[in-house]
């Protein structure tokens, strides 16, 4: 019997095998399977309205099929400028099954953003939504030249209060409703491989111009496989029955495999939602027993701190997970305090179908920042920051590499940054961490966040985990500023609680004077109303480092 090289396999989970086996398909295989098993099981409850598997199997076909009627098929890549709405999945499907790769841009992009994505990845189609502010960076892009057609979805058909968007019916502009409610099922689709390109998905660019990583068919659904045998052993899971809260947007990767793509392949329900609201998420989760909630710390900082989350019963949560950004612990402390549900941390990046490794509820400690174990059929190891072909031992801090199923072929169109971000088969992560003893990664910061001051290494992230412990502190950010004396030093950017009063930098160190040391200490601090966001919710340092 050979012994396994990974540690981590023996402290697995009970019923879970890192070696899977993790399968793969192509999406509209995924779709098909679960709509033939459970034709009536309600894929997706939109503000009172149900769409049943069926339902969404067929629309989405509809959709493939006057795709291809109008001569938009393989080689054509369709880009979804749509928030969190059915027309999400009808066109993502859709647009697979006609043999397309789908882009997704941001509703929050800016105009040079969005235009810089449709240029990158040649998409002359437009799926959107025919609300004023939508049409109006529509139509921008089409008069600009950048797209060719645009099919704008009536937000109303699925909330029914009328029209609220604009009248679509002047070319290239066209309603989608003539697309899903018309012709007839084709039938036969272009035949498409597991190994094909489905998406080109934009990294955050945070250190430049944003890339799309080219993501196949294998690499999304291979992710939610892997993300399902973890979980499905879980005492927490029922397979098949659960319901997952959709306020994750399903243009950003993690909510993308976490929630819709793993919840179509085990044919269980989205209460899906435009947008993060605490007083609808709480409303939600009590009249619709939810079960699931994967979230991005924000939204569960927001929880705990809202008065409203004792007057409602969310006894039926048997799951959350965190992930996109690290969860302070004593925000963690606090939720799990106040729901009973302990979260479990999810590490992963958009080049890995936003999986790399799970926590083991409950049973994994949460020491310091703990990202838990890879997931089955991945591999993470940590490498020497200046030579990454070189395996460190166990504690020892250096850059964490991935490879696995899910892991990207590379950057669409960007041959020599492909080439430099992979090295021996894996993909550097650009994360810093280390594994322990067991298997266990832990974060320490992202490489390019490093402040090195005065010859040190400072983390902010951190510096961030000690100022998240100060009762006063709500948010807090940290990043590096030009010293002088010592080249860089820490700057803290904090959000206060609401009703505490501020505090001077002097107050702030002394605080932290036994949880860091001299050299990690702030050397500045502003305070914010609020801090700057990424799309999905995260909090971010870019707009912070650019200043």
């Amino acid at each position: 019997m050979s012994i396994s090289p990974y540690p981590w396999e023996s402290r697995y989970p009970a019923g879970v095998s890192w070696r899977g086996p993790v399968t793969t398909a192509t999406l509209p295989e995924v779709l098909d399977r679960t709509a033939s098993a459970h034709p009536r099981q309600i894929a997706i409850e939109f503000l009172g309205l149900e769409v049943p598997y069926s339902e969404l199997a067929r629309r989405s076909k509809l959709f493939a099929a006057a795709l291809l009627r109008l001569g938009i098929g393989r080689g054509s890549v369709v880009a979804l400028y749509l928030p969190n709405t059915p027309y999400h999945p009808l066109a993502f499907f859709g647009a697979l099954r006609a043999g397309c790769r789908v882009v997704h841009l941001t509703p929050l992009d800016a105009h040079r953003e969005l235009a810089h994505k449709l240029k990158d990845t040649n998409a002359r189609v437009l799926v959107t939504l025919n609300t004023p502010a939508m049409m109006q960076g529509a139509r921008r892009l089409v008069d600009e030249g950048l797209v060719d057609r645009v099919f704008a979805g009536d937000e109303a058909r699925w909330i029914g209060n009328g029209d609220i968007g604009a009248a679509v019916n002047d070319p290239p502009f066209v309603a989608l409703s003539e697309l899903f409610d018309s012709g007839s099922l084709p039938h036969s689709l272009p035949s498409i491989s597991s190994e094909d390109v489905a998406l080109l998905q934009f990294t955050g660019g945070t250190t430049g111009t944003p890339k799309g990583a080219m993501l196949t068919h294998a690499n999304l659904t291979s992710a939610a496989s892997s993300f399902c045998l973890w979980l499905n052993a879980q005492p927490f899971a029922s397979p098949g029955q659960d319901r997952h809260l959709g306020v994750l947007p399903l243009f950003h990767i993690y909510a993308l495999v976490g929630v819709l793509i793993r919840t179509m392949m085990m044919g269980e329900t989205i209460i899906l939602r435009p947008r993060f609201e605490v007083a609808q998420a709480l409303k939600d989760i009590e009249r619709h027993r939810v079960t699931w909630f994967l979230a991005v710390p924000t939204m569960l900082i927001a929880l705990a701190e809202s008065p409203l989350l004792k007057q409602h019963n969310v006894s039926s949560l048997r799951f959350c997970m965190s992930g996109g950004a690290p969860l302070p612990n004593e925000v963690a402390h606090k939720f799990e305090t106040l729901t009973g549900n302990r979260v479990t941390i999810g590490w992963g990046m958009t080049e890995t179908c936003g999986l790399g490794t799970l926590t083991n509820t409950p049973s994994t400690s949460r020491q310091g920042s703990c990202i838990g174990q890879p997931a089955p059929g991945i591999v993470v190891e940590v490498v020497a920051n200046d030579a990454p072909t070189v395996l460190l031992a166990p504690g020892e801090i250096g850059e964490l590499r991935i490879r696995g199923a899910n892991v990207t072929s590379g950057y669409h169109g960007r041959p020599s940054e492909t080439a430099a971000a992979f090295v021996d088969g894996s993909l550097l992560t650009g994360d810093l961490g280390y594994m322990d003893d067991a298997g266990c990664f832990y974060l320490v910061d992202r490489k390019r966040d490093l402040i090195i001051s005065g010859g040190y290494n400072v983390y902010p992230r951190a510096i961030e985990a000690a100022i998240y412990e100060h009762p006063s502190v709500e948010e807090v950010l940290v990043v590096g500023v030009p010293d002088d004396y010592r080249g860089e030093s820490a700057k803290a950017f904090i959000k206060l609680r609401a009703g505490h009063p501020q505090f001077t930098l002097e107050e702030l160190r002394a605080f932290l004077a036994d949880r860091l040391g001299r050299h990690e200490l702030p050397a500045a601090l502003e305070f914010r109303d609020a801090l700057p966001r990424t799309a999905v919710g995260k909090l971010s340092k870019k707009d912070l480092v650019a200043r």
